[in-house]
């Protein structure tokens, strides 16, 4: 049975995705820009541009990320040994899920550090175990590939499932964990928090469309757009 937090929702009674969604909309961990876009480290324009990281100064809305992480876990029938936060981003989010559920956790770098020992796994592992890897944030899935790779060859563990704050959606991401062999599970995604800035007037009504558009080609978008 799975530990209870302080604050207790009714997940049963909301739509988790769309509270979510609100709740990153409201601290403007997300934010939506059309004219001008944003421009993400890959140089992709892109409408919207998303920091979870800003998340875990609120309690009340960290702690409902957690009960949902939960709550899929649950669902979903998740079975783990160790949960894994990619850098930086996503290492207090598992922090969280792993005290929350009292189990061990890693981190994974980008990249195997440059000295001392080399490692790209920060934290303890023993071969054979099974990872759950936690994200912020899906966009076009590299980033996540790339640390579960990392966990089965540095590791020599088992990963299977990602469970993410937020997808974007992306066809690219979509196709790179099939290939992988990776099931994501997320929390909100694109089209809810998308729909949801536009119910609250921050996308005028005829443009709701081009930004919907980002999502099926984000690379494409911004020549699309003229920027």
């Amino acid at each position: 049975m799975l530990r209870g937090l302080n604050i207790i929702f009714n997940l049963k009674n909301m739509d988790l995705a769309k509270s979510i969604a609100g709740n990153l909309l409201d601290k403007e961990a997300v934010r939506v820009s059309i004219d001008p876009p944003f421009t993400w480290a890959s140089g992709i324009k892109s409408p919207v541009y998303c920091d979870n990281r800003k998340m875990i100064s609120f309690p009340v809305e960290r702690a409902l990320v957690i009960e949902g992480f939960k709550k899929v876990i649950n669902e979903k029938g998740l079975e783990f040994d160790v949960i894994g936060g990619t850098a930086t981003a996503a290492i207090p989010w598992a922090a969280f899920l792993a005290h929350e559920l009292n189990m061990p956790m890693i981190y994974i770098r980008p990249e195997p550090k440059g000295h001392g020992a080399g490692k790209q796994i920060e934290g303890y592992l023993e071969p054979g175990q099974k990872v759950l890897i936690v994200e912020d944030l899906i966009s076009t899935g590299g980033s996540s590939v790339k640390a579960a790779e990392a966990v089965r060859q540095e590791g020599e563990c088992t990963v299977t499932d990602i469970l993410a704050i937020v997808t974007w959606e992306i066809p690219k991401a979509i196709s790179a964990f099939a290939e992988a062999g990776l099931n994501t599970y997320f929390l909100t995604d694109y089209t809810n928090i998308i729909g949801l800035a536009s119910e609250r007037g921050y996308i005028p009504v005829d443009q709701l469309n081009v930004v919907l558009k980002f999502k099926e080609n984000p690379a494409e978008w911004g020549n699309a757009m003229g920027y």
